[in-house]
Parts: C-alpha cells; sequence; structure tokens
C-alpha cells in the first residue's frame, strides 16, 4: 500500500474499490459530488484496485481542498506479495479456517458470524497472509476442498480461484490496521471489499460505518462472473451449464454474499438510491429498521444553464454517456439504431465514454457496427464534457443490463433531454415516476423497455424523435421532475443530516 498524499487529520474515510479517482462513472461521480458538496468535512481515500497498471496514473476528477488523505492498495500486484519461504503451518489455524469455509458455503446466512472474520487479529496474527500462500497446512486444506467436494473440477482451477478470492481479504485486513485510526466515520459506497474493509475497522475500533449502496454489489457481480465466462468461451454456447462453470462461479458468489452480509451486519444506517434497491437490501440480510432510501441529485443550474444553447428543433441525435463496457449492452444499442436508421435515415448515435475498460468487448461492438453497415450513424467520442454532449442531443439512451440510480439520466433531465433506458435500477421511477403520487402525475419523461429488446429500444427512439409534441411533452416532465425531486440541495442536505447524525451519536457514547 502507498500513501498518496496525507495533509492532517480528516472527519470520514470512504473506500473506493475501483472508483474515484482513476476510474470514471456514477460511483465515481457521486464521491466526487458528495466531497466538493460538503466542504465543512474533511474527507479521506481509501482506494482499492486490482493491479496498478489497470488504471489511470492520474486522478480522473479534481481533488478538492477538503479532500485530505488518500491510500492506494493494489490487491494483485505481484510486488505486494510476501516473499515466497517454506512453512509448516498450524492446523488449530485451519480449524478455524475450516469453521469460516463452512460458513461461507452454508446457505443459511442467518447462522451467527463465525468471531474470526471479523477479527483482524485473525488475519495478522494467526493465519497470516504467508501461512495461507505458502504453507503445507494451507496446501493441505486446499487438496482435502477439491477432494470433497468437487473433484471433478480441474485442481488447477480450484486451486487459483481459492487464492484469488481470499488473498484480497489479507489485503483489507493489512489496510484496516494501517488506517484503523485515521477518521471518525467510515463511510463505504458498495458492500464487496470496500464494505469488508469498513466491517473490519469497525470493529476493531468501533468507529460508524455508513453503507450507500449504489447498486446491488453482489447481483452485480454475478453478472460480471456470467459476462466473463462467455468472455471466455467466446459466446459460443451461451446456455453453458458445465460442472465447472457453476462451481467456481457458485464460489465467487457464496465469498460475495458473504462478506456482503458482514457489511450489512455492522453498517448503520444502510442506505439505498430508490425503493427497489432498499428492497433487496433486506432480502440479502439488511436490518430492514436500518435502511433509508437517499436519492441522488444533480446541478440543476449548471446544466439547466445549458437549455439557452439547444437548437430550435429536436436534434435527432441519440447519445449514450458511459464506458463501453459488457455490463452497459452497447451492442443491444447498436443493433437497435440500425432498425432506427431504416426509419429516420438521418439520424446520429454517439457514444460517449472510455472504450479501453474492456478493449475485446470495444472491438467487437465496432465489428458489428461494420457488420450491420451503420459506421457513419454511430460516433464513438470518448470522454466529453456532458455540458457540451447534450444541448446537441435529441434522447439520452442507456441500455445496461444492471445499474443503480444513473446520474447521467438526472443530469439529462436537468439539460432538458428525454431519455430511453431498459427497465433496470430506478429508470422506471425517474422516467414514469416513483411512489410520489405527486412525481407519478407529472407523466412520462421517456420511455422504458425491456433489457435486450431490440424493438422496443428503437420504437422508443423513432416514437420521440418523430413526435415532435411528445418530445416537448417529455422534455417539461424530465425538467419538471428533476427540479422537484432530485436535485443536488436536496441531496447533499440529506447526507449532511447522516452526518450530523453519526457524529451525534459518537459525541453521545464518548460522553
Amino acid at each position: 500500500m502507498k500513501i498518496v498524499f496525507d495533509k492532517g487529520e480528516f472527519d470520514i474515510l470512504i473506500p473506493c474499490e475501483g472508483t474515484f479517482p482513476y476510474v470514471r462513472g456514477g460511483v465515481s461521480s457521486w464521491i466526487a459530488q458528495l466531497i466538493a458538496g460538503l466542504p465543512q468535512y474533511k474527507f479521506g481515500i481509501a482506494f482499492i484496485g486490482s493491479q496498478r497498471k489497470d488504471y489511470s496514473t492520474e486522478p480522473l476528477y479534481p481533488i478538492a481542498d477538503n479532500l485530505v488523505f488518500m491510500v492506494e492498495i493494489f490487491m494483485f500486484d505481484e510486488e505486494q506479495k510476501p516473499p515466497i519461504e517454506e512453512i509448516d503451518g498450524d492446523s488449530q489455524n485451519m480449524e478455524s479456517i475450516e469453521k469460516l469455509y463452512q460458513w461461507f458455503r452454508s446457505d443459511n446466512k442467518d447462522l451467527p458470524f463465525p468471531k474470526e472474520i471479523k477479527d483482524l487479529d485473525f488475519y495478522l496474527n494467526r493465519v497470516n497472509e504467508s501461512e495461507f500462500l505458502y504453507s503445507r497446512e494451507s496446501w493441505y486444506f486446499i487438496c482435502n476442498k477439491n477432494e470433497e467436494n468437487c473433484n471433478d473440477i480441474p485442481f488447477l482451477d480450484y486451486f487459483w480461484t481459492v487464492r484469488s478470492i481470499l488473498i484480497p481479504v489479507w489485503k483489507m485486513a493489512k489496510l484496516a490496521k494501517f488506517i484503523a485510526n485515521k477518521g471518525k466515520i467510515i463511510h463505504s459506497p458498495s458492500t464487496g471489499y470496500s464494505g469488508f474493509l469498513s466491517a473490519l475497522i469497525s470493529h476493531d475500533t468501533g468507529k460508524p460505518f455508513i453503507l450507500t449502496e449504489h447498486g446491488i454489489y453482489t447481483k452485480e457481480r454475478k453478472i460480471d462472473l456470467i459476462s466473463s465466462a462467455l468472455n471466455l468461451f467466446q459466446k459460443v454456447e451461451l446456455f453453458r451449464e458445465s460442472g465447472e462453470d457453476n462451481y467456481i462461479q457458485g464460489m465467487w458468489v457464496r465469498f460475495f454474499e458473504g462478506i456482503g452480509k458482514m457489511s450489512y451486519h455492522r453498517a448503520n444506517p444502510i442506505l439505498s438510491l430508490f425503493g427497489v434497491a432498499r428492497d433487496t437490501q433486506i432480502l440479502y440480510g439488511a436490518d430492514a429498521s436500518r435502511c433509508r432510501v437517499i436519492p441522488n441529485g444533480v446541478d440543476i443550474n449548471r446544466l439547466g444553464a445549458t437549455l439557452k444553447d439547444r437548437p430550435k428543433g429536436v436534434p435527432k441525435v441519440i447519445t449514450l454517456i458511459g464506458r463501453v463496457v459488457s455490463i452497459k449492452d452497447i451492442k443491444t444499442f447498436i443493433r437497435a439504431m440500425r432498425v432506427t436508421a431504416n426509419a429516420i435515415p438521418e439520424v446520429e448515435a454517439w457514444i460517449v465514454g472510455p472504450d479501453d475498460e474492456e478493449e475485446e468487448y470495444a472491438q467487437e461492438c465496432r465489428e458489428l457496427i461494420e457488420i450491420l453497415d451503420i459506421k457513419d450513424t454511430i460516433k464513438f467520442l470518448g470522454f466529453q464534457n456532458i455540458v457540451d454532449i447534450l444541448p446537441k442531443s435529441g434522447i439520452l439512451t442507456l441500455t445496461s443490463i444492471s445499474e443503480g440510480m444513473p446520474l447521467v439520466i438526472l443530469e439529462g433531465f436537468a439539460a432538458g433531454v428525454p431519455c430511453v433506458a431498459t427497465d433496470v435500477g430506478s429508470c422506471k421511477e425517474l422516467i414514469y415516476g416513483g411512489d410520489n403520487p405527486e412525481d407519478k402525475a407529472l407523466g412520462e419523461a421517456g420511455v422504458v423497455c425491456e433489457i435486450a429488446n431490440v424493438k422496443q429500444l428503437a420504437d422508443g427512439y423513432i416514437s420521440l424523435l418523430g413526435d415532435e409534441d411528445r418530445w416537448r411533452e417529455a422534455q417539461k416532465v424530465a425538467i419538471e421532475r428533476v427540479n422537484k425531486f432530485y436535485t443536488q440541495d436536496i441531496f447533499l442536505d440529506n447526507y449532511k443530516e447522516v452526518y450530523e447524525d453519526t457524529f451525534n451519536r459518537i459525541d453521545r457514547w464518548q460522553g
């Protein structure tokens, strides 16, 4: 691990798993917005990455004056592993590992947490990283579990999966020990490794742990695992059901479910961005009494100022703002644009976002454009300032297979751009109105479609671009909805209240 900068004490630590400040995206923007919008608090960042080479070498977001500390750790960098040495290991320690193993394997996650899973001393002094990586006892343990549970799985696949799942656990334990005395509150934007780190620190020090989940981390990791398996086998067997794939994926899923439950067990409050996400958190084990919804918000003044730059007519431009990655399902957007271009020949599609995260997928998207003969219709623009892009757009679209509450839809609304989106996350609430009757009464700010439904997406694009009256009504609803329910001021006031309540709890406890 490495301290990037340290300018003194701070109030709130935010662990960032693969997000701010080295990766652009909705969660990163949310973190930047929160820090800059609450200058009365000082923040620290713990960046958690896979390997250093996977990320920008420089921050992609401005570093606010009240961001005073940053440490980074890369879980799979070779130089951060302990040196190889011959170790016998301790059989009693392996009995404790066995207890943890059985807890993660169990479908009954209402079983009490093994005390070891919450104990920093267990990871750092009893079964340390070297013992797990290099000891004979660890080798025997992995061999025995392979033989007992999945001897039809190639041993090397099983061995490296176990190591890949668990190496980050020791990294998080080391990081937790390193920063345990820094900050007064931990505020994690996800479960996963960030949530695990937060829970370790909270259990060790008693510090409050606030959790805000943007999407449901465990659900998104399941999607990632399926996508990874499909990429690995060149998508030839779409519904492949081999025991090898299912068992290996199941190991990862059980692990993420387990550490997710650990986050839910420790965090208070447990926040989400919309009602369906709150219900899903409870389904995954969160205590309903600690769950609360705080929606995203955007700077309506900055984005609303772009309305003056819009042309008189409706631009025949459909804009997708997001990373070119499989979870955004860019290929379905491309196919829908082929249908749309048949009906509206002058239409253009802009894909605005980085394309270097899943390079193979991005190349497949370009090849699909060539095959469908729409290279003159679709443009890859890379990262752009949305203030320049939104006034030139007629429709904002989102074709993802998983989302939380997409900031980009709210940004588009504030700039007067209706949206056509898949029915993921809070998209239906944003476009058709949420549970609030007043919100619902405003009407429709676009169209919601089934996931991966090319025809519905194309019909949505054509219906809005081909009917200016309908487009104007959708624009009016979009502007009114974001101005009434999703402003940055409301968002920041909500988090100021959460932080003040948490600091008051600390004061009462210390008093």
